[in-house]
């Protein structure tokens, strides 16, 4: 782990009140799929959140040549300063941190479970699987209110489809709510849908992301199910 100074590249929305931002890799910055890192903003134009540092998933892949994060875009000062910040701006990245990545038993599938932005870890494990053509299985089951709501949907479809060992497995909560058609899977997710994805998986390991009050939704859900403690990892998103 170490700090580096680097650049903003580029940005773009994902999904409404959600952006990504891009920033060049730089020099001997290796991290694993899953990890996070800290962004502080130190550059003197961005005054109201001078120093403001903030801690974010990786969405990018180990193997690309750039360093990226998505966040839902609230009204904090260190969002609006990060919104605002023209490209070329400098800041500083403390990392990689964190143990949230793929388990090295390759026999074993992995069940991603996302809420929301939590899925910022887990893209960046498809990205790299789809990348090496990794035979271990990975299934994602990815809840959002509506469609519009939902970053990187359309890739991570694309996603499946270039890549056999890797199923998405998508659900709203409110399509009811959205002006996008939706004929997938709507519903919260629960201990029916986890056992119609994992029925045939033997001794899977689960993976959990997003809001606090979900991952400990599921976890529970897990335990009713009758999964081990120690085939369940977590991280929590807090305020994103």
């Amino acid at each position: 782990m170490s700090t580096y100074d680097t650049k903003l590249a580029a940005r773009d929305i994902v999904a409404r009140d959600t952006m990504t931002f891009e920033f060049e890799r730089p020099q001997g910055f290796d991290f694993k799929a899953g990890q996070w890192m800290d962004i502080t903003l130190v550059d003197t134009a961005v005054a109201e959140a001078q120093g403001a540092r903030h801690t974010f998933s990786i969405v990018s892949a180990p193997f690309e040549n750039k360093l990226a994060i998505a966040t839902r875009m609230r009204d904090s000062p260190f969002k609006r300063a990060l919104k605002l910040m023209p490209v070329g701006t400098q800041v500083r990245i403390d990392g990689p941190h964190g143990s949230l990545t793929l388990h090295r038993e390759t026999l074993r599938a992995a069940v991603m479970i996302a809420g929301g932005i939590g899925i910022t870890p887990f893209l960046s494990m498809a990205r790299q699987a789809s990348n090496d053509q990794a035979p271990q299985c990975l299934f994602l089951v990815f809840s959002n209110r509506r469609p519009e709501d939902a970053p990187f949907i359309s890739e991570l479809t694309q996603l499946e489809r270039v890549n056999a060992s890797f199923r998405l497995v998508a659900t709203m909560t409110q399509p009811n709510k959205s002006n996008i058609h939706w004929n997938g899977r709507t519903g919260y997710i629960d201990e029916h849908m986890l056992r119609q994805v994992t029925g045939n998986l033997a001794e899977p390991i689960y993976y959990l992301a997003g809001p606090p009050v979900m991952v400990e939704a599921i976890r529970e859900t897990l335990v009713d199910m009758g999964v081990a403690d120690g085939a369940v990892r977590s991280e929590e998103f807090w305020g994103y």
